[in-house]
């Protein structure tokens, strides 16, 4: 098995001491429209794996119900999941902070988060976080095994590792969903492919990024692969020490779409009174997207927009970016 993968490269734009809003982001894939029915993910389980997080932050501390660290941090202790790069912390607060006096608020407030630490801090490189696959791939069985309803992915390599790719695809035949960053190589030409694993991977949902004014990002990766598209630029979110940070890149727009899915998975499973599978609940997802007018390679099935079908039926057409 390859050695080693790396944390998807992510850009920090900004760091805060305090805020009190719904991000960006969030209002952008419409959750909060969602959130007016009284869907808020409650009870769906998501393994955010990736390089920890801040257990103790008070817009996550009750969303997290528990956590593993597979890496070899803190001499490899299994119960210390702690995120001392920020990205994990981050990218759990885009999917689930929850709504408190003061800070960030999550696409799904309501969901439950299973932290699975993949990724330890590189003392050669500060900032940056490496893995070996096999943490991974065990991090994947472990959230199988654990009867997970999501897996998130803002990590990624060039190679195409056979040991990743089987626990992928035994994640999906337990009717898990599983969201990966499309990675951040991208030329802004869509006539050339750029791929990173396990988004590459045709099983897992491969997300790439687009601006908070719905233009695709320059850094996105194009290739035929790509299922969706979410904000990925400028996204504020939590990061360690109770504290929020505005990041960009795919790893940014990654748990747009998997809190979005916890939502999409409550709400659909409401309506048919029954669970859905993972190919259903895949065609739930592509039905509340929209085409922002970009080639496949770069938007795939177009912006997630969760009211996409109320539009539909309302309007008859699909509604404009400049309606966001």
């Amino acid at each position: 098995m390859e050695s080693t993968v790396r944390l998807i490269p992510f850009k920090i734009e900004e760091r805060l001491e305090n805020v009190k809003e719904i991000p960006e982001g969030v209002n952008m894939v419409q959750a909060p429209e969602i959130w007016k029915e009284g869907i808020k993910g409650k009870d769906i389980v998501i393994a955010v794996i990736d390089t920890g997080c801040d257990r103790n932050h008070p817009d996550l501390k009750d969303r997290i119900i528990g956590g593993r660290n597979f890496t070899t941090d803190d001499n490899g202790d299994v119960d210390n999941y702690s995120d001392y790069n920020g990205h994990g912390t981050h990218v759990a607060g885009t999917i689930a902070a929850t709504e408190n006096d003061q800070g960030v608020v999550g696409v799904a407030p309501e969901a439950k988060l299973l932290i699975l630490k993949v990724l330890a801090n590189d003392p050669n490189n500060p900032g940056s976080a490496t893995g070996k696959y096999e943490w991974i791939v065990n991090a994947i069985n472990y959230a199988v095994d654990q009867k997970v309803d999501i897996i998130s992915m803002s990590l990624g390599g060039p190679s195409d590792v056979p040991e990743l790719h089987q626990a992928i695809k035994r994640a999906v035949e337990n009717n898990i969903l599983v969201v990966c960053a499309a990675g951040n190589e991208g030329d802004g030409n869509e006539s050339t492919e750029e791929f990173s694993y396990p988004a590459a991977y045709n099983e897992v949902i491969s997300v790439g990024s687009v601006s908070l004014d719905g233009q695709i990002s320059r850094f996105t990766n194009s290739n035929k692969e790509i299922d969706v598209v979410a904000p990925g630029e400028k996204i504020l979110s939590t990061i360690p020490g109770g504290k929020f940070a505005i990041f960009s890149g795919t790893s940014m727009a990654t748990p747009h779409v998997s809190g979005a899915l916890a939502l999409i998975k409550q709400l659909s499973e409401k309506e048919f009174e029954r669970k859905l599978t993972e190919p259903e609940l895949y065609a739930q997802l592509i039905r509340r997207t929209m085409l922002l007018g970009f080639p496949k390679a770069l938007e795939g099935n177009g912006l997630v927009y969760l009211t996409a079908p109320n539009l539909l039926n309302k309007h008859h057409k699909k509604p404009q970016v400049s309606s966001i």
